[in-house]
This record gives structure tokens, C-alpha cells and sequence, in this order.
């Protein structure tokens, strides 16, 4: 692929910035549908609004946009399997046959095991060259009541991240 060297070395120094790997749900009128995303982070607390960007050109685009609802599903180690599942498309496969799911206030997926779940409605998009960025109205926040190590995406390969004891909730402390 021959791209101009600013865009080769964007992409490169972004597979340099890690990020939190996140499956992000949906279901309504367009069906039940989910993608793997690095690009969500938090707006505000007040109120709590995160941002997650999704490509135009993605076949959930307008899915996730007709249903107007997501759940951001933050991902433990234990879910890189699950993660290549949904990273990748396949027609006629039910990727949801994997892992456990319940919904929340939304109707969105939510994996039970994430190890917090964002359930959004989506307040407003912006177009931005390829992308689209919800703006996602949080309604509702479940956390895990055991904190796996978290599955972080850097330097093109999955790696998993662990937080020492002392910066663990009372609830999740070993």
C-alpha cells in the first residue's frame, strides 16, 4: 500500500499509543451487532458522556446509528479470544454465541464479565474524514466485582495489563 509518509507515520506512532481494547454493542431496530474499538475515551463527568469513533464505511455504521444505543464493553485479558471474533465479520456467524450476555436499561449487549460496561444512548455524532464520533449519553455503569487483568492493544499485538494490589477496590483485592 503506497500512502503518503504522513499518514504511514500516523498510523505507525498511533500502533505506539496503547489503548484499552473495547467491544462495542448494540440492538434495536437494525438487530444486534458489535465491533472492536481502541478509539473511546471519556468527554465529561457532568454529565457522563463518552466518545466512541467508528468507521463510515464499517457494515455497523449505520446499524448503530439506527438503533441509537451502545454499550461499551471494556475488555479483561480473558476476552482476547472474544476480541478476534468480533474484530472480524463473518456473514451468518453469531458472534454473540460467545461469551455471556445480558442487557441494561438501553436493550444494548452487555458482557457480563467486561470489566465495566458503559451502556449509552447516543447523543450526537460528527463526521470527521473516514470516521464518525458518538457522542454517547452514559444511562447506565456496571463494574465488575472482579477486576481481570485489562487486555490493552500496543504495537499491533494484544498485551495485558495488571494493577498492583494496593490500587485495587476493597471488593476486588485478593
Amino acid at each position: 500500500m503506497n500512502m503518503p509518509q504522513t499518514q504511514a507515520d500516523f498510523r505507525e506512532g498511533m500502533s505506539r499509543m496503547g489503548a484499552a481494547v473495547n467491544l462495542i454493542t448494540s440492538d434495536g431496530v437494525a438487530g444486534k451487532h458489535g465491533f472492536i474499538a481502541s478509539a473511546v475515551c471519556s468527554v465529561t463527568d457532568d454529565p457522563p458522556t463518552l466518545l466512541v469513533c467508528v468507521n463510515r464505511n464499517a457494515f455497523v455504521h449505520n446499524r448503530f446509528l439506527s438503533n441509537g444505543v451502545l454499550c461499551v464493553n471494556v475488555l479483561a485479558a480473558h476476552h482476547q479470544k472474544l476480541s478476534g471474533i468480533f474484530a472480524r465479520y463473518v456473514e451468518g456467524v453469531d458472534r454473540f454465541a460467545h461469551g455471556t450476555w445480558t442487557t441494561s436499561k438501553t436493550g444494548a449487549p452487555v458482557l457480563t464479565d467486561a470489566n465495566v460496561a458503559f451502556d449509552c444512548r447516543i447523543a450526537s455524532t460528527s463526521t470527521q474524514g473516514t470516521h464518525s464520533v458518538l457522542f454517547c449519553d452514559i444511562q447506565a455503569v456496571h463494574l465488575s466485582a472482579n477486576i481481570d487483568r485489562g487486555l490493552v492493544y500496543f504495537s499491533r499485538d494484544y498485551h495485558h495489563l495488571e494493577a498492583a494490589p494496593q490500587d485495587l477496590p476493597p471488593a476486588a483485592k485478593p
